[in-house]
């Protein structure tokens, strides 16, 4: 099962693991690439439909996302990749620019949004 940022949308990511553990044959693997948080966001962030829509509202943390891989039954779960999202990107991206200017952000406050969010690589296994 291979997934590209599209779990953290779902509002019940543990069931989207279940399913994934469920359709997989014994041995099976999971690959995905998602955005989970580093730390908790302020409520206004939360309720932006334009940080849902940019991926970030839906995040969990990323010790939560990971323990719902394991709840689901994978094993052998490996963090492949961690990279959080540079402010100089956040500029000139119109998708944090339009969150930016919707949730009225200092420039410490993208900074410190930046500095929350990551986009990980998570490869794991059912067991076979």
């Amino acid at each position: 099962v291979i997934s590209n940022c599209v779990i953290n949308l779902s509002p019940d990511k543990e069931q989207v693991f279940k399913e994934a553990f469920r359709v997989l044959k014994p041995g099976g693997r999971l690959m995905v690439s998602d955005m989970v948080l580093l730390k908790a966001l302020p409520e206004v962030i939360r309720r932006s439909v334009e940080a849902y829509v940019g991926c970030i509202a839906g995040a969990i943390l990323k010790g939560e996302y990971l323990d719902a891989i394991e709840a689901a039954g994978f094993r052998e779960i490996e963090v492949l990749g961690e990279d959080t999202y540079p402010i100089e990107l956040m500029a000139a991206d119109p998708m944090a620019q339009a969150i930016r200017a919707d949730l009225d952000l200092s420039e410490e406050g993208a900074k410190d949004l930046s500095a929350a969010v990551a986009s990980i690589k998570i490869a794991a296994k059912k067991p076979g």
